[in-house]
């Protein structure tokens, strides 16, 4: 006999060899019937797997949170069955659910287009309504070798995740038989709201050397309602999609000579100063001192603080030999705030000492992986490195949490806070991880600030507590930081002299209050869909004379106006052809000025919200604009 726990932490004794299933029934009928799949030591598998002593178990049915990515696996096995039907000589790689849905990545002749999906999509209906029961088998490896004879990939799927087995698992409805561990629903029948959305490209594992396929998105939810909802959602992601924007605003751009490197347009320039000097504000109240260190470095340098095995091994560093040294660009600057930090002998008395810089970092991401802004292989951090004493933990937590809380305040973002623990391949004894996730829990717990654990989440030299913004439509990007680290201090050798004269090792506080620059103004961009408030605006005003003899009244005003970021619209349209101009280039003011206004010595007033104001002086203007943009607002309220 064997025992597993189960989520309430009780034990339950089952036979050796019981599988989860068995387990569902143990418990009770009513649960036995219902189970669909479960959880093994937090991994989800099918309800076939079976349990070892000791297991923490866990039985998923349709009311469980784990129950769409059952459901989304199994619609990626019905379009895989309608593809087949449709193209029987398209080669079927691999096909796993996500966040938001299933892909699933084929070599098909001549590839498809968007127009196909359709097709395609009424296939797979035809398939949900024949209602085929999903049943696992089993296959030898002999015969599984021979069903797949003329797929290469699958071929190379069996040999590496299946090397060592006698029967292979393998998942079958009707006609149509796949290799997969799964779990899934019972039939096709289940599956009732999908909807293929787009298709891409991607290389076979993700490996540029390797075989260029055809990569098909999709969704499925439980309900019609869910899918609708989603799709809506997605609609509006479009229409707020950072990479339009920038380019119709004229932002930034990213080349193919530099593919995942940004560049800044003037416009988009101005937004990131001023989001820079927006930091520079809040790392001065934190008490960091600004540096700015170099981004080719001696590999040597990352040995220390073991990011080279972290990032070198897994191919996301630039990296290269040259003069009997190995050189690399730097993932992290972590390392460099280390040295500086090294530099001279510290005291007690010294600490803390915080180190911030704007640091420009370059990780080797798949070029199928680069996103736009959100994901980059050039990527400019507002980082900031603490050293400081163990008393001086939970002062420093709280301080720069409650300083990200108030920065994010200025995008009107929800916030929610994660802590996130040891990960796999933690550096460090376990005592250390235990008294650094002990701390960050403290800090939280004494500010009273609510959050949800991620297990195993946690970078490799500490756990951290993430703030995960929530955009206007719902979405969740996480940005700013706060992470312990008690072992990169210890790597690198950093000491400071204590009162005792002895040497102790320095805390470590690594914090980002948005994260990456170039991340956060695609997130922001998104947020706002490009209409930002009037103190991040590329140009803040625009003058619209209404005939070219008030150019001069123009540039009287713009003249009064030389604090802000303010432009002529001197193009001989019409008065209407100008308004529409600004609105579309989402210009949060526009100042009118004809002959009435010049006579007066007046301005007319126009927000991008279609308010609109007669008879003020410019020094009323300015007056509000001026305390608009030190304070913050959100949106133009001159006319409000």
């Amino acid at each position: 006999m064997i025992e597993v726990i189960l989520p309430d932490g009780s034990s339950l004794e089952l036979e050796e060899n019981s599988t989860l299933e068995d387990t569902a029934y143990k418990i009770g009928t009513g649960l036995g019937d219902a189970t669909i799949a479960g959880k093994i030591n937090g991994e989800l598998v099918a309800k076939e797997a079976t349990v070892s002593d000791g297991d923490e178990v866990e039985i998923v049915t349709s009311q469980s949170e784990e129950y769409i990515d059952v459901l989304r696996h199994s619609t990626a096995h019905i379009f895989a069955q309608a593809l087949k039907r449709l193209y029987p000589g398209a080669k079927l790689t691999i096909g796993p659910w996500t966040d938001k849905g299933f892909y699933y990545d084929i070599e098909i002749d001549g590839g498809l287009e968007k127009e196909d999906l359709n097709e395609i999509e009424d296939e797979m209906q035809e398939i949900v309504d024949e209602d085929l029961e999903i049943e696992r088998t089993a296959l030898s490896r002999k015969e599984a070798e021979k069903f797949y004879e003329k797929n290469e990939y699958k071929l190379e799927i069996l040999n590496e995740e299946a090397s060592g087995d006698d029967k292979i698992s393998f998942y079958k409805q009707k006609e149509f038989k796949d290799l997969c561990k799964g779990p899934h629903v019972s039939s096709t029948g289940e599956v009732e709201a999908f909807k293929l959305l787009e298709i891409a490209g991607a290389y076979w594992r993700g490996d540029e050397e390797n075989k260029m396929l055809t990569r098909v998105y999709g969704t499925a939810f439980s309900s019609e309602k869910d899918l609708e909802e989603f799709l809506e959602q997605r609609e509006e992601a479009e229409k707020r999609d950072h990479r339009k924007i920038g380019q119709n605003m004229d932002l930034f751009s990213i080349p193919d000579h530099s593919p995942g490197c940004v560049h800044f347009h003037p416009n988009g320039m101005s937004i990131r100063r001023e989001l820079e000097d927006f930091i520079r504000v809040k790392n001065d109240k934190l008490g960091y001192t600004e540096v700015k260190t170099p981004e080719l470095n001696k590999a040597k340098l990352w040995k220390k603080t073991g990011h080279y095995k972290a990032f070198k091994e897994k191919g996301e560093m630039f990296a290269w030999e040259q003069d009997e040294s190995e050189w690399g660009l730097k993932p992290m600057n972590c390392a460099n705030h280390a040295h500086i930090f090294n530099s001279q002998k510290r005291s007690y008395k010294d600490l803390p000492i915080k180190l911030s810089e704007f640091g420009t970092c370059y990780r080797n991401e798949q070029s199928g992986e680069l996103s736009g802004l959100l994901r980059v292989r050039g990527f400019t951090q507002d980082d900031g490195h603490g050293f400081i004493r163990p008393d001086q933990i939970e002062e420093e937590v709280i301080k720069t949490l409650e300083i990200i809380m108030e920065t994010t305040k200025a995008f009107d973002f929800d916030l929610n806070i994660v802590l996130e623990t040891k990960p796999e391949k933690a550096q460090g004894p376990d005592e250390l991880w235990e008294d650094a996730e002990e701390s960050l829990k403290k800090a939280l717990e004494s500010i009273d600030m609510e959050y949800s654990i991620n297990d195993g989440e946690g970078a490799f030299y500490g756990p951290k507590i993430g703030v995960e913004a929530e955009d206007a439509i719902g979405r969740k990007w996480q940005i700013g930081t706060v992470q312990l680290d008690f072992v990169i201090p210890r790597n690198f050798g950093l000491t400071y002299v204590g009162e005792d004269n002895e040497e102790h090792v320095p805390v470590m506080v690594h914090r980002a209050l948005l994260g990456s620059l170039e991340r956060f103004m695609g997130v922001m961009i998104e947020h706002f869909a490009g209409n930002f408030p009037t103190w991040l605006a590329p140009e803040q005003i625009r003058i619209l004379p209404v005939s070219d003899e008030n150019l001069k009244y123009a540039e009287q005003i713009k003249e009064q106006l030389s604090d802000f970021r303010v432009e002529i619209e001197d193009r001989s349209w019409t008065v209407g052809k100008k308004i529409q101009a600004a609105h579309d280039d989402k210009t949060p003011y526009m100042i009118i000025v004809g002959d009435n206004e010049e006579q007066a010595s007046e301005i007319s007033v126009r927000d991008r919200f279609e308010n609109e104001g007669r008879g003020f002086t410019t020094e009323e203007f300015i007056d509000h604009i001026e305390d608009e943009v030190k304070e913050k607002r959100l949106s133009p309220d001159f006319l409000k």
